[in-house]
């Protein structure tokens, strides 16, 4: 799946003040993303709100990106949640034609034991016609999937190809990459730890703080991928401490405040997540113009 190599961005969903989906200004935030060297984008994510979407405003978010992307970049469908039996009827009734991978978190609030992981993801494989990443992010579903889990579904099932791991544990990630097969993609789902994930075998990322600093957080993956290591960690610190700003009050909060004061979208975000304070809005701004 060279595809999935380099840097994917989670893409927001751009909403109008009356909370209505912002067709422009997704037009806009793609555009953006190719203009500036990502190699792949990721449609109704986590960052793309996808929780408070309807099924209409689903289908019309997938529709929108599809025809502003024109096939230039590979695209990438977040499919998952905690009822096994809807996602996988998800996954089959779903036209991924435009679609190169689905994107499946591991799920939340069940809690369930490493088994019940492995099971919920061998029914999606078995219904999924396309390759499947997995996501692993502990910090809002309430469990980690561990290593051998991972290991364990890369080998038993050919289209399980990827997994986006956002545990924010350097070691438990390196481990990732050291069970799974040669050819299977360790991506990082945490921006922070993305160039020692990348340095110490990662494919790359798919990112939120890459959404707003496209040019330089891409760069900095392709850096990393060519083992050109100064060059890659100047880069990532001229870029970190926006990385913690986007996180201070938020996911997509903070990245739609980067997008709105560049220019890009309004930053409305949908309840139950408000937008940045002031405070954090000006040290944004700071940032971008220091940048």
């Amino acid at each position: 799946m060279k595809e999935l190599i380099g840097t994917g961005v989670a893409l927001v969903t751009p909403f109008n003040p009356d909370f209505s989906v912002d067709i422009e200004g997704l037009k806009k935030v793609v555009n953006y993303q190719i203009d500036n060297g990502i190699d792949y984008l990721v449609v109704l994510g986590t960052t793309g709100e996808s929780v408070t979407l309807s099924k209409q405003e689903k289908q019309l978010v997938i529709d929108t990106v599809v025809e502003a992307n024109a096939s230039r970049l590979p695209l990438v469908l977040g499919i998952g949640g905690n009822n096994t039996t809807a996602v996988v009827e998800e996954v089959k009734a779903t036209d991924l034609s435009a679609f190169t991978a689905i994107l499946s978190v591991s799920p939340m609030y069940n809690k369930p034991t490493q088994e019940g992981i492995y099971q919920h993801f061998a029914a999606i494989a078995k219904a999924s016609l396309k390759p499947i990443i997995l996501y692993n992010v502990p910090g809002r579903t309430a469990s980690n999937m561990l290593p051998e889990t991972v290991a364990r579904l890369a080998v038993d099932f050919d289209n399980v190809v990827a997994v986006k791991e956002a545990a924010g544990d350097i070691v438990q990630a390196m481990k990732m990459i050291d069970l799974t097969p040669k050819d299977f993609l360790v991506i990082s789902g945490d921006d922070m730890i993305t160039l020692p994930m990348v340095l110490a075998g990662g494919a790359g990322v798919i990112s939120v703080i890459g959404e707003g600093f496209p040019a330089e957080f891409s760069q900095m993956v392709t850096f990393g991928l060519k083992r050109e290591v100064e060059k890659a960690y100047e880069l990532h610190y001229s870029i970190a401490p926006a990385i913690d700003y986007i996180f201070a009050e938020g996911n997509p909060a903070g990245i739609k405040e980067v997008l709105k004061l560049k220019g890009i979208c309004d930053a409305t975000v949908r309840l139950p997540l408000v937008s940045v304070s002031n405070h954090l809005s000006e040290s944004i701004q700071r940032f971008i113009d220091s940048l």
